[in-house]
């Protein structure tokens, strides 16, 4: 991790490493940082541990992952458990740097104060609490579900293609043959119902109202 904290020093941000997991979900709590890189191979208390804890407490730091893994299944569970990013080992640097300038241009942008709720026809997200409701019933969606599902509400009856809701959830290209937009769509229709994400073949999706 030194070479990191190097680079990012040396392109003017301030950098902490602490080597233990336990360090880290106390040291990532304490509301002085804006960005968490995570490796997965921590002692004591795993990356994977780390995460989880945080976002169960409703810490909402983004989280860029950092492993040796790189097989699908890892990357959909790091993210799943509210992983804002995903890189493997090895990588270069100026990758690594591109995606911590994408997470904190997100964390910089100004949320309009008027709008805190979205709804189309009986399904609402309030953007302050993170919280989602289909009619009456609350609907719980991980950090990646309530962004993925903010966009569609946010674009009703458009077509939103694969590599859209790639670039602007993930913030960069993933492999073109990665199944995870897929994979995450199938995740709010489970918890949404079938009939209001429409597949468009060939294009993407829509949300229907």
């Amino acid at each position: 991790m030194e070479f990191i904290k190097a680079g990012l020093q040396a392109h003017g941000y301030t950098t902490l490493i602490a080597n233990h997991g336990r360090q880290v979900a106390d040291i990532a709590s304490s509301k002085d940082f804006d960005l968490l890189i995570l490796d997965l191979g921590l002692p004591g208390m795993d990356g994977m541990e780390v995460l989880r804890e945080l976002r169960g407490r409703g810490e909402t730091l983004p989280v860029i992952v950092l492993t040796a893994r790189d097989g699908l299944n890892d990357m959909v569970s790091g993210l799943e458990r509210g992983a804002d990013d995903y890189i493997t080992k090895p990588f270069r640097f100026e990758e690594l740097l591109a995606r911590v300038r994408v997470q904190l241009r997100k964390v910089r942008q100004p949320v309009a104060k008027t709008e805190t709720k979205l709804q189309i026809g009986n399904l609402t997200l309030d953007l302050l609490t993170r919280q989602v409701w289909l009619g009456e019933r609350e609907i719980e969606l991980s950090a990646r579900e309530f962004i993925l599902a903010e966009t569609l509400v946010r674009h009703p009856m458009q077509v939103m293609s694969r590599q859209q809701l790639l670039d602007r959830i993930w913030g960069y290209d993933y492999d073109p043959g990665s199944n995870v937009v897929d994979v995450y769509i199938g995740h709010l229709r489970r918890k949404f119902g079938n009939n209001l994400i429409e597949t468009v073949r060939g294009v993407g999706y829509r949300l229907r109202p």
